[in-house]
């Protein structure tokens, strides 16, 4: 049964959705209220298009996309393997007689014709060129909070660049750095979205973000879903982030959009995938397939059934049910992100090694059956990092710029950053942190890392905050105590200027994770030679080797790696480094140019994103 709540006051009715219609026993509860509708709005009828939709999905709702996306298709290349017998008649010269045609045009006729743009992957195919829309809470330079902001905009980029339209939708939040969007207009005024049986007026706002076409959804409501001065941390997210989801899907069908791949992000946009096989594509949404990808398994998005009501999806009975959306161990509660899982046509993670933790070491949080029953739809895809924004080379946010060719002038870098931060300017070596003061990323360690490298000999430079208070107030405490320490300095904060002359001046830079999905610190430190200290865990395994242990050969070597989340664990791999730097200079200058000749721009991943689209877009 439908519910609405006391702030819908300026809820507009909506008349049957296709989902109502697709469901009779789902459309009972409702049909009392449908008299109303009526009458409170005579003026507004149901467009044409949906009407048609729903007398067309009179039948039973099929169950689960994911026997589609899981069962075996036979593959494309089947057509086109006949090419060469309806490419026979080149031959004919070598037939004495014409008589070979009649037996060629049998052997036409029976074999079913390719379609003339079938992706067939063989020598010399070019992959067509594809509409691709990004669903997102964040995005770099407008609305960031992590990570997935710098994923979403590189990886746009890089799909730009390879001739593919891309488009960007996320909210339009009253923090937003408006100063990097570009000719910011209204195009789309009156979007209703369905809320709680009625509908929320919304206006989508278009501009560019440093060259990204990019949508903003605005929504007018007293609930102010995304007028709250920060993006997360507030109790209603759920239905906040579930509000968006529904308002990008009914843009996407309004505006008339028909995209080959929709992409969409963690718990935030789970919903996405849902809507789009239980609601539009009955309205004629028939053709985007959608990827899904996880940033992090820990943030997951479990709620209840109100999300149900409020969406318009309703029938708990139907969404409760272990092969859709219900918790894997709480049987009362909805999992958003495992309804992404099983309703998408692919699920990826932002590392190969993150993919195997979740599904086989127990970092799914909880997820891991839901992972193994849909494995083959399931993968790991390294991020990159935007060399147009990290590299010495290019860095406006750095004095001196340097390259494998001019590798000294990092150390007019490292003497600015002294300068700064008034540290004592001597021999020693500068070991950095720089990220979130989160449990994640390993507090313990990261304190236990600062007195090492004092006690060694050497320089730390801390940059980082936390949302959590008490975690602030433990590191302000710290700083305080090293206060007047020439060789330390905590910055309690963040600065994107500061954060750029740390990689260019530091030497060393520790990332000690508990778990990390992918981790953008080591590739960036990498770029600007500064040696990564590292966990063997996530992104981070599949990025940095150890120069001792690691078996690749020499040149492929580019930093050091310690496996036990422990004191000594975390000595081992920071001590050699540390032993390297005063005891062999040599070595350590090689290990940095390897470091430094390491490519992880959005090249390959770009190439693998686009592989996984060409894959799913014809499923």
């Amino acid at each position: 049964m439908t519910k609405k709540t006391p702030d819908q006051t300026q809820a507009k009715t909506l008349p049957q959705t296709g989902q109502d219609a697709a469901n009779p026993e789902a459309a009972k509860p409702i049909e009392p209220t449908e008299p109303s509708r009526a009458s409170a709005e005579p003026a507004k009828k149901p467009p044409a298009d949906r009407v048609k939709a729903e007398k067309a999905r009179a039948e039973p709702m099929q169950s689960l996309p994911l026997a589609k996306a899981e069962k075996p298709k036979p593959a494309k290349v089947d057509a086109p393997e006949s090419e060469p017998t309806a490419k026979a008649p080149p031959e004919k010269p070598r037939a004495p007689a014409p008589e070979p045609e009649p037996p060629i045009e049998t052997a036409a006729a029976a074999t079913p014709q390719p379609a003339p743009e079938s992706p067939v992957q063989r020598e010399g195919y070019t992959m067509p060129s594809m509409f691709i829309v990004q669903i997102t809470p964040e995005l770099a330079w407008v609305a960031k909070v992590g990570g997935l902001a710098d994923v979403v905009f590189g990886l746009s980029n890089e799909l730009e660049l390879r001739g593919h339209c891309v488009e960007i939708i996320l909210p339009k939040y009253d923090c937003m750095r408006y100063d990097h969007i570009f000719g910011l207009t209204e195009v789309y005024k009156d979007l209703w979205v369905p809320w709680y049986g009625g509908a929320i007026h919304c206006s989508v706002y278009f501009g560019f973000v440093h060259g990204r076409k990019c949508f903003f959804i605005d929504a007018h409501s007293q609930d102010n879903f995304f007028n709250r001065g920060c993006i997360y941390g507030f109790n209603d997210d759920v239905l906040r982030f579930a509000f968006f989801s529904r308002a990008a899907m009914e843009f996407l069908w309004k505006a008339g959009k028909h995209p080959d791949i929709i992409h969409c992000h963690d718990w935030q946009t789970a919903l996405v995938p849902v809507f789009l096989y239980e609601i539009y594509k009955h309205l004629g949404l028939t053709h985007p397939r959608v990827c899904y990808t996880i940033h992090n398994f820990k943030h997951q998005g479990v709620t209840g059934a109100e999300v149900l009501y409020a969406t318009g999806l309703n029938r708990p009975e139907y969404y409760f049910h272990y092969d859709r959306l219900r918790d894997n161990w709480n049987p009362h509660a909805l999992n958003l992100m495992k309804g992404g899982i099983v309703y998408s046509n692919f699920v990826t993670t932002v590392s190969p090694h993150y993919a195997m933790e979740a599904k086989d070491q127990g970092q799914g949080f909880g997820l891991e059956p839901t992972l193994h029953i849909h494995h083959m739809k399931y993968g790991g895809v390294l991020n990159g990092v935007d060399y147009s924004t990290w590299n010495p080379e290019i860095d406006r946010y750095i004095p001196f710029h340097y390259g494998l060719a001019n590798l000294d002038d990092k150390y007019k870098n490292k003497k600015a950053l002294r300068d700064r931060l008034l540290l004592a300017d001597n021999a020693k070596p500068i070991v950095a942190f720089i990220g979130r003061l989160d449990p994640q990323k390993g507090l313990e360690l990261i304190r236990h890392a600062i007195f090492y490298t004092l006690h060694r000999g050497g320089q730390f430079v801390l940059l980082g905050s936390s949302p959590d208070g008490q975690i602030n107030g433990y590191f302000w405490g710290l700083k305080q105590q090293l206060n007047d320490n020439p060789d330390c300095h905590l910055e309690i904060g963040f600065s994107e200027e500061l954060s750029h002359l740390i990689y260019a001046g530091a030497d060393m830079i520790v990332v000690p994770s508990r778990f990390e999905p992918c981790g953008l610190t080591q590739l960036i430190a990498m770029r600007y030679g500064t040696i990564p200290i590292v966990r063997a865990v996530g992104g981070l395994a599949d990025t940095v080797h150890d120069k001792d242990f690691s078996p690749r050969p020499l040149h492929e070597r580019n930093g050091y790696v310690f496996r036990d989340y422990d004191y000594p664990g975390l000595e081992s791999a920071l001590g050699r480094a540390i032993s390297c730097y005063y005891d062999y200079p040599q070595d350590f200058r090689e290990l940095m140019k390897n470091a430094m000749r390491c490519d992880y721009s959005w090249k390959n991943p770009g190439q693998d994103y686009l592989n996984i689209y060409d894959y799913i877009r014809d499923k």
